[in-house]
């Protein structure tokens, strides 16, 4: 489990996280959502380290990063997984290179079994039969399933995915949607997703995390959100009029009932 206890982040002046205090559990999709600007992405950069908060804890199972020495913050470090929104494969690699890329890196294994695990993770993914194909020979639901092989070729403990259906359909968003969720339970992971997307709030979001003008304004599950009394809430999920006309209709089934 990752926590985050009284989270401040300040670019100079400008106070952009204001006491943040959230839980993200093991096993499940845990999301972060919010308005542009809310601070959903500086949350999330802070926690994977990118930032340094102003003030506050993330503790990973019970580790605090940012008082993490070096050498305790590379061992964390090969624990996580990214999916960034982009893919960001490398062009000049095949999929499945970019795939074993972080074997290469970081484990300890032999050739033999680092090809062995990135075909594995390939599996997983479906995509066995592009191993030798290069990134821009497949296509952008492709690029990002083979990006998903990628962050748990390492057999991370947690994974973060930052807008993982950027750019693409809404069927094949659905796609990514399920595997990462599936992957999630499978590898019993902490997973935290930065997202936009109305339709993965309401398909795999377990625990989310909602954040307005830098504050958690609310945490609960995709099945509490149609009954929220949260105004700031309900104005950024039921903003369209898709979302409105679902929540008019489970009222009227709790009014007839």
């Amino acid at each position: 489990m990752i926590q985050v206890k009284d989270l401040h982040k300040d670019f100079g002046e400008k106070k952009v996280l204001r006491g943040i205090t959230a839980d993200f559990r093991d096993g499940i999709c845990n999301l972060i959502i919010g308005q542009s600007g809310a601070g959903k992405t500086v949350l999330m950069s802070c926690i994977i380290g990118l930032f340094r908060p102003t003030s506050g804890q993330i503790l990973f199972d019970g580790r605090d990063m940012i008082s993490m020495k070096r050498k305790e913050w590379k061992l964390l470090h090969r624990e996580v997984g990214m999916l960034f929104q982009g893919s960001a494969l490398f062009d000049s690699m095949t999929v499945l290179e970019n795939v074993r890329f972080p074997l290469d890196m970081f484990s300890a294994m032999n050739e033999k079994e680092r090809n062995e695990r990135a075909m594995y993770c390939l599996e997983r993914v479906n995509l066995a039969d592009a191993g030798m194909k290069y990134p821009g020979e497949i296509s952008g639901g492709m690029q990002k399933r083979a990006a998903i092989a990628r962050a748990i070729s390492l057999n991370p403990k947690y994974l973060f995915c930052d807008e993982p259906n950027s750019g693409l359909d809404p069927k094949t968003s659905l796609v990514i949607d399920e595997l990462i969720h599936s992957i999630t339970h499978e590898f019993n992971m902490t997973t935290i997703i930065n997202t936009h997307d109305m339709n993965s709030v309401m398909g795999i979001g377990e625990n989310i995390v909602f954040i307005a003008g830098g504050e958690k304004a609310w945490q609960g599950s995709k099945d509490e959100i149609m009954g929220s009394t949260n105004e700031r809430l309900n104005s950024f999920i039921f903003a369209s009029d898709l979302f409105k006309k679902i929540k008019n209709e489970e009222l009227k089934g709790l009014q007839n009932t």
